[in-house]
């Protein structure tokens, strides 16, 4: 194992369903930690244990856009008190994220998707650990932090059935955290403040890289949902430097809820393969009441 402090470039890795899908997943409540108390700590006013939201994902190739999978996004208390293998305290909360397939797509590139992400009380990432079963393939990323002398520092485990394919450490300056656990930042951070043009850059933990993303404020948008429902959104743009995508400026489009729950409504995506989008479908135990949907009455 090594010490890894080289500064980000764009990943070494073959472009697939999976990056896409995830990289399209982070942005569900993506932004930094800017303004939060501490070293990599969150203050949480947004969600509860017991939240359930799912959503839908489509590609589109020309004039289709068929819909190709499933997420769920829960938050409960954490299992067996977790620990992140590195002494730290156990974890006090698990925020996971289940993806798949449809039956149709299941056919091109089935995907089954698992990631845990293990906090403690104060809303630190303590662990997390990514089970991939793709195309017949089987894969692991377990990341572990630590959080000392103002360094992040990030255990970089990743293995399939046969041998590890990468151990290292990934060391910031700066707060990391991984793909999934990058969506609870928007929900702890006060974006009511945000003007129009604000840039805020954060970074992820992904294999041996440190993955630059920065967020620009977009304002306040209506997004229709269906038939006779709208919802009330504020609007991001996403620029990001991963192979996955055809360009890095404005690669990712998110609209999420302009409440106190913060969830996402709308995600567009260029990709290489074509381009993606991923819809909120519904939610359950959510904290406050969804006071950004609007019902317009049928006529």
């Amino acid at each position: 194992m090594k010490e890894d402090n080289r500064h980000q470039e764009t990943i070494q890795c073959p472009v697939c369903l999976s990056n896409a899908f995830l990289w399209l997943l982070i942005t569900l409540l993506a932004l930094p930690l800017a303004g939060a108390k501490g070293q990599c700590v969150m203050e949480n006013n947004a969600f509860l244990p017991g939240e359930r939201l799912q959503m839908d994902v489509y590609f589109k190739w020309g004039l289709i856009m068929p819909k190709a999978g499933n997420v769920e996004l829960l938050i409960d208390n954490a299992v067996n008190g977790t620990r992140n293998g590195n002494g730290q305290n156990g974890a006090a909360y698990r925020y996971r994220l289940l993806f798949k397939t449809t039956s149709m797509f299941d056919h091109i590139f089935k995907m089954r998707d698992t990631i845990d992400c293990h906090y403690s009380k104060e809303m630190q990432l303590l662990r997390s650990e990514k089970r991939v079963s793709e195309g017949g393939k089987y894969l692991v990323d377990d990341l572990k932090f630590t959080y000392n002398e103002g360094l992040t520092r990030v255990r970089s485990h990743r293995y399939n059935l046969e041998k590890t394919k990468i151990d290292t450490v990934l060391v910031s300056e700066d707060c990391m955290t991984d793909m999934l656990g990058a969506t609870l930042f928007l929900r702890t951070h006060d974006i009511s403040a945000m003007r129009v043009g604000d840039v805020i850059p954060f970074r992820i933990a992904v294999g041996r890289d440190r993955v630059n993303v920065r967020f620009r404020y977009a304002g306040q948008s209506i997004v229709e949902h269906g038939d006779n429902v709208k919802f009330k959104t504020k609007r991001f743009y996403m620029d990001i430097f991963d192979e996955a995508f055809t360009e890095t400026k404005e690669a990712i489009e998110v609209w999420v809820s302009d409440d106190g729950n913060k969830i996402p409504i709308k995600i567009k995506a260029k990709l290489k393969i074509g381009s993606a989008e991923v819809k909120f479908r519904s939610i359950s135990g959510n904290r406050h009441p969804l006071t950004s949907r609007i019902v317009i009455p049928s006529r």
